[in-house]
C-alpha cells in the first residue's frame, strides 16, 4: 500500500482514477469502434427527492468547476448556482461534449453533488427549523478525517452558523466553533478532586475572544453543574451546554426548562443554553422555543441521501447538423431549462423555449447558465459566505 489512508489522492482524482471500471472499458470501446468523438449532452437531475422533502440544495458545483478547469476538459458545462434549492426532475447540471472526454468522470461528479446536497439539504432544513437560534455543525468526528473540511463546507453554505472542524473552518474563512469535552473535566476531577476546576482554567486559558460555555452535565445533573459554573464564573460565563446522552436524557424539554428557570431565578438570564447529542429536527422544533444554540453533528453528516444521477438526453448529429434528444427509457429526452417566479414555482421546459410569465405578469428567472466553455471558465463560483447567503434568503421564502 503507497499510503497511509484509504483515500483518493488529489492527482488520482483529477486523472479519472476515481471511478467505476466499467467507465473505462466504455471509452475503451468506444474508441475501438471509432465513436469516441460522438457529442452529447448529459443532464445531472434527481428523480425522487427523500421521502417528506419538497426540495433539496444543489450544492458542490465548485469542485466540479475546479476539476474541470484544472484538467482544461474539453467539455461545456450549464448549471444551476450553487446554493439553489431545487425539486425533483428538473435539470441541475448539463455537460455538453465527447462522452468518451468525461466518462470516466460520472463516478466523481456524482459522488461531488450527491455528498455536498446531501449534507447541505440537511443542513438547511435543520437551519430553517432552528430559525433565529444558532445552529452549529459538530459533526467531524462522525465522517472519516479526509473529508472533513469538505462536509464542514457543505453544512456551512446549507445553513449551519459555524463549524466545530479547524480546518475546514480555515478552509471557510472563519473561525472554529467549540466548547470543550466531557474529557476535561473528567481529567481535573481525577488529577485535582475537584471537575469545577476545568471550567476556571478554560477562563484562564482561552483567549477573550472565546465564548465561555461550560459543559454542564458530566457528574452531576444539568441544573446543579449551570448554577455551579455561573456561580463560579459569573458575567464571563457566555453559555453551558447539555450534551446529556439518550440512555440518560429521559425529557430533555423538561431538563433545558429546569435549567432555564433555575439560571433565571438566581438572576443569570444572559446565560444560554446549548444543546447537543443526538439532535434532529424533531428536537430542534421540540426546543427551539427555549435553546439559544444547537450544536449538530450526526443527523447533517449522514443524512437522506438527495439521489443525483447523470443521463444522457441529447446526441448531436453530425451529418444532419443538429442536436437529437435520445434517453433511456423513463427519463425525459432533450435539453431543459428551469424557470423560476418566486418561490419554487418553477417551469421545465425545453431549452429555448418561451416560458410562461409569472402570475403577476413579470419575466421568470432562468436558472441554469453556462459556468465553463470547452474547459474554460466564464462564470466563477461565488464564495461561501455568498452561497450560504443565498440559501437562507431561500429558505426565508419557503416551508418544509
Amino acid at each position: 500500500m503507497d499510503r497511509l489512508f484509504y483515500i483518493a489522492k488529489d492527482e488520482e482524482i483529477l486523472n479519472g482514477e476515481a471511478t467505476d471500471i466499467y467507465f473505462n472499458r466504455t471509452v475503451d470501446v468506444l474508441k475501438a469502434a471509432g465513436l469516441d468523438k460522438v457529442r452529447v449532452r448529459a443532464e445531472f437531475h434527481v428523480v425522487n427527492l427523500p421521502r417528506g422533502y419538497k426540495w433539496a440544495v444543489f450544492a458542490g458545483l465548485k469542485e466540479v468547476i475546479n476539476l474541470v478547469a484544472t484538467k482544461e476538459l474539453p467539455i461545456t458545462i450549464y448549471a444551476m448556482p450553487e446554493g439553489t434549492l431545487f425539486q425533483a426532475n428538473e435539470p441541475l447540471m448539463v455537460i455538453e461534449g465527447n462522452y468518451a472526454d468525461f466518462a470516466v468522470y460520472e463516478t466523481t461528479f456524482l459522488g461531488i453533488l450527491r455528498h455536498y446536497s446531501s449534507v447541505a439539504t440537511k443542513a438547511a432544513r435543520i437551519k430553517k427549523l432552528a430559525g433565529d437560534r444558532t445552529c452549529l455543525f459538530f459533526g467531524a468526528r462522525v465522517v472519516h478525517p479526509a473529508i472533513q473540511p469538505m462536509v464542514d463546507r457543505a453544512s456551512y453554505i446549507g445553513g449551519c452558523d459555524g463549524v466545530a472542524g479547524v480546518i475546514g473552518a480555515r478552509l471557510l474563512g472563519i473561525k472554529p466553533s467549540g466548547t470543550m469535552p466531557h474529557a476535561l473535566m473528567i481529567v481535573f476531577r481525577h488529577a485535582v478532586g475537584d471537575h469545577t476546576m476545568a471550567w476556571v482554567w478554560f477562563d484562564k486559558v482561552m483567549p477573550s475572544d472565546v465564548p465561555r460555555i461550560v459543559l454542564a452535565d458530566t457528574f452531576l445533573d444539568e441544573r446543579e453543574e449551570s448554577m455551579l459554573a455561573a456561580k463560579l464564573l459569573g458575567d464571563r460565563l457566555y453559555g453551558v451546554r447539555l450534551d446529556t446522552p439518550s440512555s440518560r436524557r429521559g425529557n430533555m424539554e423538561a431538563i433545558v426548562r429546569e435549567v432555564r428557570w433555575t439560571l433565571d431565578l438566581a438572576g443569570y438570564r444572559n446565560v444560554k443554553i446549548v444543546v447537543s447529542g443526538g439532535v434532529d429536527e424533531e428536537e430542534v422544533v421540540r426546543l427551539r422555543d427555549i435553546v439559544d444554540m444547537f450544536g449538530v453533528g450526526t443527523s447533517i453528516a449522514f443524512p437522506p441521501s438527495v439521489d443525483i444521477s447523470m443521463d444522457i438526453v441529447e446526441a448531436y448529429d453530425d451529418k444532419g447538423k443538429r442536436w437529437v434528444p435520445i434517453t433511456k427509457r423513463g427519463k425525459l429526452p432533450g435539453f431543459k431549462q428551469v424557470y423560476r417566479c418566486g418561490a419554487l414555482n418553477d417551469q421545465v421546459i425545453p431549452w429555448g423555449s418561451e416560458p410562461k410569465p409569472c402570475p403577476d405578469g413579470s419575466k421568470p428567472e432562468p436558472l441554469l447558465r453556462k459556468f465553463i466553455d470547452d474547459g474554460k471558465v466564464i462564470e466563477q463560483p461565488p464564495s461561501d459566505v455568498d452561497i450560504r447567503n443565498y440559501v437562507l434568503k431561500q429558505l426565508s421564502t419557503i416551508e418544509l
